[in-house]
């Protein structure tokens, strides 16, 4: 074990999960639980649950659940060590390390080290006669030095290892510059640096460490962006460039844009709200990462082909999120020849000015408003068949709001646009509505009527294989768990007798903190099982069990998972698999017969 039980103890002890979960979640008292929006998936209706009796939290939506230490692994993106280090700051802990974890987050701080000195070379680069290339390129495209020094701005120059040698001579290896992505190996043994001629990026994440880079050609050559690729202290997926500033903004709102250009000039302008995704569409993770920082998202991705695209994705990504979400579309710019291209927020803002950006901010439309116009654009409203077919599709789409009048309100702009009455609209929008119902009930009636299938665990790899005995296991940890005072000195099972291998080492890893004198808590097994095992060991536990009749309920659990065991063992076929061979047996002797 990485660290000492008696620490991890301690420290879950000290930080009370209701207090650290509430730093993130607004949370709701309902009964003993406290409730709020899940962090880890888009939701509007509170399925997330904390106990502060039992010291997890689970969500009946995504079935993501345990104790401290994983919510702040699933929430911060760190693994069990340094989330551990993590609450052990929190609490005020000093952490007892063991010689292969203060390696592990040796090496990891050695990377953002790494990083920050990068950026601090690439940023005095760009102060000095080799960053005069990147300089002028910055007069061109008017980003002010102030603008620069803010974002941490560099050079990297037009030769082939002049950071690989500046930081070797700083005592960092050829290794760590491989592994943080800021040299490529040539194949022949030798290495070079990555970013050459460019002006450089540093990618900020919230907590203030440099994680990766972006960067931008100077010329018309190719590849015109290059990104740093994913490394141990760094998932695209989960950082947004800007969002180390964008989350002091006083600004009620997040702008969501494409390019890492574009957010640069934005914030000059007074937009100090503006981030991007780094070469990637809208992920899950960055969802919940704006989640803790706003409740009000603007989409300004290009008005082009793949930027509605883009746009489209990212609604359908965030449809039913907690997040109010508006559309900014930026107008196509008429050039010298009265030809019409699109433009992006740095081409506006330099084109039209801030004043005329901020109008434009103030009448961003809804997602539904884009979404309606993006399906009207599709159809020829003059044609009789084609105000048909774009009434079918746009009650398929109004049919999927929550609320009866945003229903009510949209279709009759709806029915304008196809030109019939409000009613003929609303009726189409209630039908599609009943069958995406019916489709919804349908769904849930197969699912029930499958009750093998609800209690198995959602990961294939967990399956039960006995599911009588698999029942009464976790009916046994519940107990236990509950009250370990139900059961004597001696233990009634070992983990053989689990017909589930995830069940009986939880039981002994439980039983084990019994005998020496440790609570048995479900939080305290977190550095010995994975994230998907405590998402199910944590379902298992918010399952009723009630200790009232619990010496019986002990009992009759371990009288199945011992006859199941024998019946193991001892080659006892099962049951059900005897009856099922008698009868394969049967039709068989049919067969022959005839």
């Amino acid at each position: 074990m990485a660290f000492p039980q008696n620490f991890l103890d301690e420290l879950t002890a000290r930080c009370d999960i209701v207090d650290v979960v509430g730093s993130y979640v607004q949370l709701t008292r309902k009964g003993s639980n406290l409730f709020g929006l899940c962090p880890f998936h888009s939701e509007k209706t509170g399925s997330f649950s904390v106990s502060p009796d039992k010291q997890i939290y689970y969500c009946f939506g995504c079935k993501r659940g345990g104790g401290v230490v994983n919510f702040i692994m699933e929430e911060e993106n760190l693994p069990f060590p340094d989330a551990v280090r993590f609450l052990a700051k929190r609490a005020g802990l000093e952490v007892p390390e063991e010689e292969g974890d203060r390696e592990a987050a040796f090496r990891r701080q050695r990377l953002l080290e790494l990083n920050r000195e990068a950026a601090r070379f690439y940023h005095r680069l760009l102060l000095q006669p080799e960053g005069r290339d990147v300089r002028d390129y910055l007069d061109r495209r008017q980003i002010q030095k102030s603008t620069a020094v803010r974002f941490g701005m560099g050079a990297s120059p037009d030769a082939w290892d002049t950071l690989l040698n500046a930081m070797t001579g700083l005592g960092y290896s050829k290794t760590e510059l491989l592994t943080a992505g800021l040299i490529v190996d040539n194949k022949k043994g030798g290495f070079y640096d990555k970013f050459r001629n460019r002006l450089m990026l540093p990618v900020i994440d919230t907590r203030g460490d440099v994680v990766a880079f972006g960067s931008r050609v100077l010329d018309k050559s190719e590849p015109k962006y290059m990104n740093s690729t994913e490394t141990p202290v760094y998932s695209k997926r989960r950082v947004l460039y800007g969002l180390n500033l964008a989350k002091k903004s006083k600004r009620p709102d997040i702008l969501l844009c494409e390019g890492n250009l574009d957010i640069v000039t934005l914030h000059q302008a007074g937009f100090d709200n503006a981030v991007a995704s780094m070469g990637t569409a809208l992920t899950p993770e960055q969802i919940r990462l704006l989640s803790r920082f706003t409740k009000e998202l603007v989409l300004c991705y290009d008005n082009d082909n793949a930027g509605k695209i883009a746009t489209e994705r990212a609604l359908q990504l965030l449809n039913g999120s907690e997040l109010s979400v508006k559309v900014l579309q930026l107008p196509r710019r008429r050039t010298a020849d009265g030809e019409l291209v699109k433009q992006d927020a740095d081409d506006f803002i330099k084109n039209q000015g801030p004043a005329a950006f901020e109008r434009l901010l103030s009448g961003s439309e809804t997602g539904v408003e884009f979404r309606m116009a993006q399906i009207a654009g599709k159809y020829d409203l003059e044609n009789d068949e084609q105000r048909v077919a774009y009434s079918e599709e746009i009650s398929g789409l109004l049919s999927t709001l929550p609320g009866a009048v945003e229903r009510e309100i949209y279709a009759t702009r709806a029915a304008e646009t196809a030109r019939i009455t409000p009613d003929a609209m609303k009726l189409e929008v209630q039908r599609a509505r009943k069958r995406n119902i019916a489709r919804e009930n349908r769904a849930v009636l197969r699912k029930e009527l499958n009750p093998a299938a609800q209690s198995q665990p959602k990961e294939r790899s967990l399956r039960y294989e006995n599911l009588r005995s698999a029942r009464a296991e976790e009916g046994v940890l519940r107990l236990l768990l509950l009250d370990d005072g139900l059961f004597s000195q001696e233990a009634p099972l070992t983990e053989a007798d689990f017909s589930s291998p995830l069940l009986g080492r939880v039981f002994s890893l439980l039983w084990q903190a019994k005998e020496e004198g440790r609570t048995t808590a479900l939080p305290a097994l977190a550095a010995e099982l994975s994230a998907e095992e405590m998402n199910h060991v944590t379902a298992v536990c918010q399952r009723p069990e009630s200790v009232r009749n619990g010496r019986q309920a002990l009992a009759d659990y371990i009288r199945v998972i011992q006859e199941a065991s024998k019946k193991r063992s001892g080659g006892t076929p099962d049951p059900l698999l005897a009856a099922a061979e008698k009868y394969k047996d049967k039709k068989g002797e049919k067969r022959n017969d005839s």
